[in-house]
């Protein structure tokens, strides 16, 4: 079953519910790291492992995404400022209990390099909150291996 979800802002990433933030720096610059993000969002299944699907829709104003587990997601671009933020948030998800959820990939520079601080936020029901909230061990395995991989297909061309 898919669900349209409450169409939130950029703001929602700093105030939601929950919010799960994780970094790390990586040697590509952050003008390099932001093409990966916002211009190939194709390749994302190249570097993120968990992504299976991934393509542009309506024009690069959003994004249909497929992640392993079956959860499929259409998400509307709320920041493509470059290179220093991408963010989209969730319109619509067969993920149950979620009400709203927004992602924000925030890029700084750090010497020849880039710190890199990938923000999940949502809000849905207690038991959506309490799940998400014990995930954040996993997700933080799983942003520390795509950083990684992505940094090695930067360096590679």
């Amino acid at each position: 079953m898919t669900r349209r979800l409450r169409p939130v802002e950029l703001d929602f990433v700093e105030a939601a519910d929950v919010r799960l933030v994780f970094a790390r720096e990586i040697s590509a610059p952050p003008e390099r790291v932001f093409r990966a993000l916002a211009e190939d969002v194709p390749g994302w299944t190249e570097w993120f492992s968990a992504v299976t699907y991934a393509r542009p829709t309506r024009e690069g104003a959003g994004r249909e995404i497929r992640l392993r587990g079956g959860m499929r997601f259409a998400e509307t671009i709320l920041a493509a400022r470059e290179p220093e933020v991408y963010a989209y948030r969730v319109d619509v998800t067969n993920a149950p209990g979620v009400h709203a959820m927004a992602e924000a990939w925030r890029l700084t520079p750090t010497g020849t390099g880039t710190r890199v601080q990938w923000t999940v936020a949502a809000d849905g029901t207690a038991p959506f909150r309490s799940v998400l909230g014990r995930a954040g061990p996993g997700l933080a395995r799983a942003f520390r291996g795509a950083v990684t991989a992505l940094d090695r297909r930067l360096a590679a061309g």
